[in-house]
C-alpha cells in the first residue's frame, strides 16, 4: 500500500483525490475520460437535468456495459494495455 500514488480524478464538475497503484494510472485516466465524455453526451441528449442525474445515468450505462460483456470487456482492456506496453518498449529500443 505504500507505493500508491495520489491523483486528481475529475468527474463531472467535481475533483476527487484518490490513491491508486501506479500500474493502474493509465487505465483509471482512460476510465475517467470515458465517464466525462458520457456525461457530456447525456447532457446533450437530456438537457435540463442536474449533474447528479448525469452521473447516475453514466453509472447505469457503465454497469450495463460491464454486465453485458464482462469477460470481453476485461480481455479487451488487458489486450489494449499489453499492446501499449509493447509499443512503449519498442519506442524505447528505437531511441
Amino acid at each position: 500500500m505504500d507505493d500508491l500514488i495520489l491523483i486528481s480524478a475529475l468527474i463531472g464538475d467535481r475533483t476527487y483525490r484518490i490513491k491508486i497503484e501506479p500500474r493502474d494510472e493509465e487505465m483509471v485516466r482512460r476510465t475517467l475520460k470515458t465517464i466525462n465524455e458520457k456525461i457530456v453526451e447525456f447532457k446533450t441528449e437530456f438537457a435540463g437535468k442536474d449533474m447528479q442525474d448525469y452521473i447516475a445515468m453514466v453509472m447505469i450505462w457503465l454497469a450495463t456495459e460491464m454486465q453485458s460483456a464482462p469477460s470481453s470487456y476485461l480481455v479487451q482492456e488487458e489486450v489494449k494495455e499489453r499492446l501499449e506496453q509493447i509499443e512503449r518498449m519498442l519506442d524505447g529500443r528505437e531511441s
